[in-house]
């Protein structure tokens, strides 16, 4: 039987579990799928150096830029992006690193996007923010990162006024914000400043409609939550394993 697995921090809540038990089982593929639950680096660095007999792993937060340094190998995009989230063991039992967060937004955004949306905020700057900035520029969308503590190059969330918004229709949240259980939570935007030509996504896929998507909704924003991405990514993952 083929083993595969989750890694990450507190991750009961798990979308990948799921997904794949439920793959497998209606695919009768002979696999199963486990979540290891690292508390610190250095279990994740003995994870990866006793599960030897594990085929391939998703990583998810606060992992997937920890995780590059204890890898063998990383395919282009990974290196480019500096994040990782899918790991293949290959025939050799070295482990290679790829992110396949970017494809799954990719895909799922597409038909959404218009000429308009050649502007973006991206609300957050941990990992899962770097696949999101990838994507756009192979979109070539600008974008700008929105952070509590801010580089120069990045702007602070009491920063977003009305000029700011109304040239930036397309804003992402990768922050972990509005997620279950903490579900009043949403960024500090100025959102009565959004209108009808914003698209607002959210990686968070529980709750279905987060505080941020609910709010850009009421100003008639269009609004995607982040199932598909997440449905994408792991179907990208799978034919890297296989």
């Amino acid at each position: 039987m083929d083993k595969y697995g989750l890694i990450g921090k507190n991750i009961d809540y798990s979308f990948s579990r799921t997904y794949f038990t439920e793959k497998f089982k209606d695919g009768m593929i002979d696999a199963s799928y486990v979540n290891f639950d690292c508390k610190n680096p250095e279990e994740l660095k003995e994870l990866l150096s006793t599960h030897i007999d594990v085929k391939g792993y998703n990583v998810t937060t606060p992992y997937k830029e920890q995780i590059m340094p204890l890898l063998q190998d990383l395919n282009k995009h990974a290196q480019s992006i500096g994040a990782v989230n899918t790991v293949k063991r290959l025939s050799d039992g070295r482990l290679k690193g790829y992110n396949t967060d970017y494809v799954g937004f990719q895909k799922s955004i597409e038909p959404h996007l218009t000429k308009k949306h050649d502007k973006a905020l991206i609300l957050g700057t941990g990992g899962a923010s770097k696949a999101i900035a990838y994507a756009l520029e192979l979109k070539d969308i600008d974008y700008t990162f929105v952070s509590r503590t801010p580089t120069k190059e990045q702007l602070e969330y009491n920063q977003l006024n009305g000029a700011i918004l109304s040239k930036h229709l397309l804003i992402i949240n990768c922050s972990p914000l509005g997620t279950y259980p903490d579900i009043e939570k949403a960024p500090a935007l100025p959102y009565r400043l959004l209108s009808k030509d914003h698209l607002l996504f959210d990686l968070v896929y529980n709750p279905e409609e987060t505080r941020f998507l609910k709010k850009g909704k009421e100003q008639g924003a269009t609004t995607i939550n982040g199932l598909s991405m997440l449905e994408l990514q792991a179907e990208a993952a799978w034919k890297i394993w296989n």
